[in-house]
């Protein structure tokens, strides 16, 4: 069954994870699913590094002078000339769709209530089994294809942290495990794969498949280091704050690609709009 999910209208921007989680998940055991080959991987187009970039999940516009790769959300155009990355929300549901899914699909706690990420109102979907995982992937594969048919040259799954928010029912194995997945269909249709957020994983890109990093606020928490630590200088960071930026700016800045926006990604215009760089 293909579903039909709305344009995200704010941004994905997470805190740090707790003390527990990480060490959790540096404890984890290796993963039981195949992972993408490296054949497979070296061939897909990266993101250029210190490139400008724009942060396009809220709304499409046209992008700034000096911008070369622009994130947007999968049901949005592409921008001409330049490299564009595909936003899927893949490991939650967008408000309201829960219906739209297998009910079985949406994890539930002891008591059959559906588990909700409380900061954006969004149910976590169940990739606790290997079944369960191949069903969700077959879903949001098929929005991958939808990136692939419109010419993006990457896709950047979100939520991967949502084990971290799942009250103990998922774990970083899961977690791996299904973007594992994602990664081997992503560079089937040659693109490119991101990893978003989730630092304390950032070790595992080599069996995940995973190529970039897209990574929020990793200046405001000095986490940029953990994801340079994986993936060399293919790392896009967003910031939400002048303190932010400017500790990006100054650890990174002729590194990384690098952009402030508003939290609610909005476009110009709007009352709320930023966009600054180094």
């Amino acid at each position: 069954m293909e579903l039909t999910v709305p344009v995200n209208t704010v941004s994905r921007f997470r805190r740090p994870w707790a003390a527990a989680a990480l060490a959790g998940a540096t404890a984890a055991a290796a993963l039981s699913a195949a992972t993408a080959s490296p054949a497979d991987a070296a061939t897909v187009p990266l993101p250029p590094v210190h490139a400008g970039f724009d942060y396009q999940i809220g709304g499409a516009y046209t992008p700034p002078a000096g911008v070369q790769v622009v994130s947007r959300d999968r049901t949005a155009a592409l921008a001409p000339g330049l490299y564009n990355i595909c936003y899927v929300n893949a490991f939650q549901v967008q408000p309201g769709e829960q219906s739209q899914w297998p009910a079985d699909l949406l994890l539930r706690d002891a008591n059959g209530d559906v588990v909700m990420d409380p900061d954006w109102g969004e149910a976590l979907l169940d990739i606790g089994t290997a079944a369960k995982r191949d069903r969700v992937a077959a879903q949001v594969d098929q929005w991958i294809d939808g990136c692939a048919d419109k010419g993006f040259n990457a896709v950047e799954p979100d939520n991967y942290d949502s084990y971290t928010r799942s009250q103990g029912l998922l774990t970083a194995n899961n977690a791996k495990a299904f973007i594992t997945l994602l990664s081997a269909h992503a560079h089937s249709r040659n693109l490119a794969i991101g990893q978003k957020n989730t630092a304390e994983l950032a070790g595992s890109r080599t069996q995940t498949g995973l190529d970039f990093a897209v990574a929020e606020e990793c200046g405001q928490y000095d986490e940029c280091g953990d994801y340079t630590a994986a993936f060399g200088d293919h790392v896009i960071v967003i910031e939400y704050t002048a303190g932010g930026l400017k500790k990006a700016c100054a650890g990174w800045g002729s590194k990384l690609s690098i952009v402030r926006r508003d939290v609610d990604v909005t476009t110009p215009g709007s009352s709320g709009y930023v966009r600054k760089t180094c």
